[in-house]
């Protein structure tokens, strides 16, 4: 009998974080995606180092890539230290990485990390959303409701 997935991702503690991504784009789906990474990018992730602001993730053949992520040299390293800014594998199921290309090919989606996260497991996971980009009158939207959504509760707590 298959394992029930679970609704939330297990995360014990989010490394980077694209707070942009979900002012910027519509998220369709979130998908859960292992990384592989070299020995002192672990360690300087686990040093809370590392920015995924201006990270994009692409298919290329059968596998995905996470392009542009900046992961900084760790400081105790030695002379086999990594590149920053080189692409990462991301670890994801063939059917995933089909239905991933196909909803970027033919419906123009993107692929955008939302976090690198740390599992209960200790392993290094990355949150991968399948988003829409926003028009700018979409964002203006979202603007007037956060706003709108801030002065409710500023009205509430006066009142209660």
């Amino acid at each position: 009998m298959a394992r029930p997935r679970p609704t939330e991702f297990d995360k014990k503690k989010i490394v980077a974080e694209n707070r942009k991504a979900r002012f910027e784009y519509f998220i369709e789906d979130v998908y859960e995606a292992g990384i592989a990474l070299q020995g002192t990018e672990v360690k300087a992730l686990r040093f809370g180092e590392g920015s995924i602001a201006e990270s994009y993730a692409e298919i290329r053949g059968e596998q995905a890539w996470l392009v542009n992520a900046n992961i900084p040299e760790f400081s105790h390293g030695n002379r086999f230290n990594h590149e920053p800014k080189r692409p990462r594998k991301l670890l994801l199921h063939l059917r995933q990485i089909e239905k991933l290309h196909g909803a970027v090919a033919r419906e123009g989606m993107t692929l955008v990390p939302l976090s690198i996260y740390f599992n209960s497991r200790g392993r290094a996971k990355v949150e991968l959303a399948l988003a829409k980009g926003k028009k700018t009158h979409d964002k203006r939207e979202t603007i007037k409701e956060r706003d709108w959504k801030r002065e409710q509760g500023r009205l509430l707590r006066d009142r209660g």
